[in-house]
């Protein structure tokens, strides 16, 4: 089964797709491992926008990082769990079509999962107006490791969208940012008889699907687990975290500089006051 949703909606609609199942993104879709939000950063504490940050995943482990995070989300049901998630975080809707942001106001501008969905003709050049010279954007994808036989007859019930980060080559093609740099790395996802059915419940094609569609193919998962989990112990699904970073080409004297290293002003990191909220102007 794909996890594309039929033809027609723009991106901003399809994104919106995952409102009706929020919940069960939350409690379905794995997090992301440190190592690789370390690398998506680029390194010291940064004010970092996440863009169609949905349920908070990555933003929760921004924040436990040290990170001073803003983020937006079109759909207000996903940006609903993501304040309760992460309620430290201004948390705001918006499309990263029209990012309120003031001009070169942060260091990074990090996507999860998303980026897929942008209108990318627009939404690149908004990413490069709110960053700071020598800032970068960094793109990220939990994907299920289908070198094993048993997740590949998993992405034949869940689709495979997540196994494809095509999308980020167009940085590559963008003349906003420089050299995109690519780095993965491993980890597991515990789930159980229940929480396999919040993953399938999360995929866009699920919230189009009527009711009897639904209850076909949860009875599928359920098969499915019921082959391959191990009872109360659960079910360990391997993912590897695809990661793409690419720094912002200045527009005064366009040079870049790697993500790791510190620019010459130094971060600027909020501390929760109301000043600090200038960086970042939500209407």
């Amino acid at each position: 089964m794909s996890d594309e949703l039929p033809a027609a909606p723009a991106p901003v609609d399809r994104a919106r797709s995952f409102g009706s199942v929020a919940e069960a993104y939350d409690r379905g879709r794995p997090s992301y491992p440190s190592d690789a939000v370390a690398w998506l950063a680029g390194g010291e504490a940064k004010v970092v926008l996440e863009l169609a940050a949905g349920t908070g995943k990555l933003t929760r482990e921004l924040v436990d990082q040290g990170h001073a995070v803003f983020a937006t989300e079109p759909d207000e049901a996903m940006l609903e769990v993501l304040r309760e998630r992460v309620p430290e975080v201004s948390a705001k809707p918006a499309t990263a079509e029209e990012i309120p942001a003031n001009d070169r106001s942060v260091d990074v501008v990090v996507v999860a999962q998303a980026f897929h969905w942008f209108d990318h003709e627009t939404a690149l050049p908004e990413i490069a107006r709110v960053l700071k010279p020598g800032g970068h954007v960094a793109l990220v994808w939990n994907s299920r490791d289908e070198r094993i036989p048993w997740v590949r007859r998993m992405g034949d019930l869940l689709g495979r969208q997540d196994l494809d980060t095509t999308s980020a080559e167009h940085l590559v093609h963008s003349d906003l940012f420089g050299f995109m740099e690519e780095a993965s790395f491993k980890h597991w996802q515990e789930v159980n008889r229940e929480t396999i059915l919040d993953m399938a419940r999360s995929r866009s094609s699920f919230a189009v699907m009527d009711e009897a569609e639904r209850e076909r193919h949860l009875a599928e998962v359920l098969a499915f687990y019921d082959d391959y989990g191990r009872g109360m112990d659960g079910m360990q699904i391997p993912y590897v975290t695809r990661c793409y970073r690419a720094v912002v080409v200045d527009r005064d004297d366009q040079t870049t500089s790697s993500p790791d290293e510190p620019s010459q002003e130094g971060p600027v990191v909020s501390d929760g006051t109301d000043t600090d909220m200038l960086l970042i102007d939500f209407r």
